[in-house]
């Protein structure tokens, strides 16, 4: 008697416990995502659980499976499928409570129930629902199922934040008789869940509008396969808006293929071309080896170094070019008279600073970093394709942060889309956060000036609003294949901010394999523009 009623209570109450009791679990709702301004970009609408009581049934499986299944598919072909599986779970006889099905809308629950079929019943369960579209689809992710096929987060924000959205589900547990059915008199115990947290996001809706749309055009206009295009504050690191096309429906995630979820902005490597420019300028510029009037003595025609012969992006030289000229110009060779002058353990050094080489930070699922040498693993060529952004990967979001310290005084923050947690009363807010000091603020000017000059006067000069002061740089950079550069594709590209002088946003655009033209001045840069002014507008930004 000691043995069973001491050493070996536990053990017995918990199979008493089982015994005795049947668990429901009750979802927890799920935390919405809001813009900035309070409107839901995710949020959930009325869904409903359809389950079965197995003491309950007084219909034979096969019958109940024949008279439901019409009504849960939308595919004729997946009806004879869909019969198969319910017929399997009415079948089971280690259970007392099997799901059907999950999310129906209140007109099929209805039509169900008109059915009376006894054993048959209902829970309310939350539906994300996005009332902005697919738009953001890859900022905001998706929820699936996990292998117990409970919700869970995928990718971008619901992915990042599934601790805080998902919540605590609640428990209902009530005393079942020997058969496994509850009993109706019985006692009922619950455990209260709790509901996910909200977030509020840096997103601004117009802003977000305006890409989407302008990007969606400049897909057909330019004939590219892909682009992107972030928007964000210079001063704090928040993100303003951020679209990628093609993209999917996070709603119905499940039709579309999996290659389609990562975001292109935090999870792609490209290599940048002619708009890294602009961090190996500043860099040299920072150290002192150069001055804006310095000239580049090397700049008649093509360098030779090692086994390779650089040229200049149009075969064309200009003796004793300036450094301002160099990037108005994009002037290979006077970006390796730069690079050389910098030295490489400087060059590499800076890399590090303006952020490359390790993850931005953002808070978005599946971030990726493309990996940066150490110094001792650079060769001279090595150095010299650097300085015009050859042979070096980053991510959208890495460039966007880099040139995001040049518009801020040299002062380098770290991107964020989450600005505040919310739940009932309690708000937790995120505070913009300073990293270093990669420039100097006299530096980041000079460098200002610079790329305003290459916006002024340069390639894409015929594009420019007219009256509006824009810091930018183009970009072409040619699509690495198997171990060599196809020149007949390209990823064109235009990343800048504006004003110049009290910069409210930076941008950055992307277009992958353009048909109508290769150069980022000639497809990248316009999209960038036609932007620009719809945000001049909305900020009520006037030309000076």
């Amino acid at each position: 008697m000691f043995y069973w009623q001491i050493l070996n209570s536990p053990e017995l109450s918990a199979a008493a416990e089982g015994q005795h009791w049947v668990s429901f679990e009750i979802p927890a709702r799920r935390g919405k995502i809001l813009a900035r301004d309070g409107f839901p970009l995710v949020t959930n609408e009325e869904a409903f659980l359809a389950f079965a009581s197995l003491p309950d049934l007084k219909d034979k499986p096969e019958e109940i499976a024949a008279q439901i299944a019409p009504f849960l598919v939308s595919k004729k072909e997946l009806l004879l499928e869909t019969e198969q599986m319910l017929e399997a779970r009415l079948k089971r006889q280690d259970l007392v409570w099997v799901p059907l099905k999950h999310r129906l809308s209140r007109e099929t629950k209805k039509i169900l129930e008109n059915l009376q079929i006894e054993g048959l019943g209902f829970e309310e369960e939350p539906k994300r629902s996005y009332p902005e579209g697919s738009g953001a689809a890859h900022l905001l992710g998706f929820v699936g199922s996990d292998i117990n096929g409970r919700d869970k987060g995928y990718f971008g924000l619901e992915g990042y934040y599934e601790l805080e959205l998902k919540g605590r589900s609640g428990v209902l547990r009530r005393e079942k008789d020997a058969s496994g059915k509850p009993i109706l008199v019985g006692e009922v115990k619950g455990e209260g869940g709790k509901d996910g947290r909200s977030l509020v996001t840096t997103i601004d809706r117009t802003v977000q509008f305006i890409i989407e749309e302008e990007l969606r055009r400049s897909l057909k206009r330019y004939g590219a396969a892909s682009g992107l295009v972030v928007v964000a504050e210079p001063g704090t690191g928040a993100i303003l808006g951020t679209v990628s096309l093609p993209g999917y429906d996070p709603a119905r995630y499940f039709a579309f293929d999996k290659e389609f979820y990562p975001n292109p902005v935090v999870a792609s490597s490209y290599e940048p071309g002619s708009t890294f420019k602009v961090l190996v300028m500043a860099a040299a510029l920072n150290e002192g080896v150069v001055e804006p009037e310095t000239r580049c003595d090397q700049c008649s025609g093509p360098r030779r170094i090692a086994d390779y012969t650089i040229r200049t992006w149009n075969d064309e030289y200009h003796p004793q070019l300036t450094m301002v000229e160099v990037i108005q110009k994009s002037d290979n060779i006077g970006m390796i008279f730069v690079a050389e002058k910098l030295g490489i353990e400087k060059m590499v050094a800076y890399l590090k600073k303006f952020g490359l080489g390790q993850p931005a930070g953002i808070d978005l699922e599946d971030e990726t970093s493309p990996p940066l040498r150490p110094a001792n693993e650079w060769g001279l060529i090595d150095l010299a394709t650097a300085a015009f952004g050859q042979g070096v990967a980053i991510t959208p979001i890495q460039m966007v942060k880099a040139v995001g310290a040049i518009a801020n005084q040299g002062r380098l923050m770290k991107p964020y889309v989450v600005q505040k947690v919310v739940y009932d009363q309690e708000v937790i807010g995120v505070q913009p956060q300073f990293e270093r000091q990669v420039i100097n603020p006299a530096t980041a000017r000079l460098m200002t000036e610079i790329m305003v000059n290459a916006v002024e006067n340069g390639e894409a000069k015929w594009a420019k609003p007219k009256g509006f002061r824009i810091a930018g740089k183009t970009g072409t950079a040619q699509i690495p294949v198997a171990g060599h550069y196809d020149e007949e594709k390209t990823i064109a590209s235009f990343i800048g901010f504006a004003p110049a002088d009290e910069p409210k946003f930076i941008m950055l655009v992307t277009l992958r394999e353009p048909t109508s033209s290769p150069w980022g001045s000639e497809t990248a840069a316009p999209l960038w523009f036609d932007i620009a002014k719809e945000l001049f507008t909305y900020y009520g930004i006037q030309p000076g």
